[in-house]
């Protein structure tokens, strides 16, 4: 599935539109260059989870966690490109939450879990493209869902 945001907001809103339809120990696998957007669809899942606080990237933690109707665990693998060895993530798949990772190609050989693949392309200013596929049955009724709004 391939959609066209146009602001922002779009990002943010199509962010929430598939935050609500995600289950406890759901996994978001986000790829995408620099200032594509990954952190910006992010704040819309976190929203969607109940998230107060202000959801910034994890870049230079790795990981932050957020807690909400649901907890959020977002990492960025960014600099786990040249070691993506076993961090113990899979701990959190388990934990009852939303796992959203950045740069997830990065570490992708190291996660053993079926999950929501999100490419993310800047396109301009405000324009980003997104591809959207599903890596497991959960994930493909969360498409059909998507398509059908």
């Amino acid at each position: 599935m391939e959609l066209i945001t146009r602001s922002e907001q779009e990002t943010i809103d199509l962010g929430y539109k598939i935050g609500k339809l995600l289950e406890a120990n759901s996994l978001i696998a986000l790829n995408g260059d620099l200032a594509s957007g990954k952190t910006v669809f992010t704040k819309g899942i976190g929203k969607a989870l109940g998230i107060k606080e202000v959801i910034n990237s994890p870049t230079f933690t790795i990981l932050k966690i957020y807690e909400g109707d649901m907890t959020l665990y977002h990492i960025d693998a960014y600099r786990l490109y040249e070691n993506p060895y076993d961090l113990g993530f899979e701990e959190f798949l388990d934990a009852g939450g939303v796992m959203v990772i950045e740069w997830f190609d990065y570490i992708k050989d190291s996660i053993d879990a079926e999950y929501l693949k999100v490419d993310m392309s800047y396109v301009d200013e405000t324009t980003r493209k997104i591809t959207i596929e599903a890596q497991g049955r959960k994930y493909e009724d969360i498409i059909k869902e998507i398509e059908g709004c």
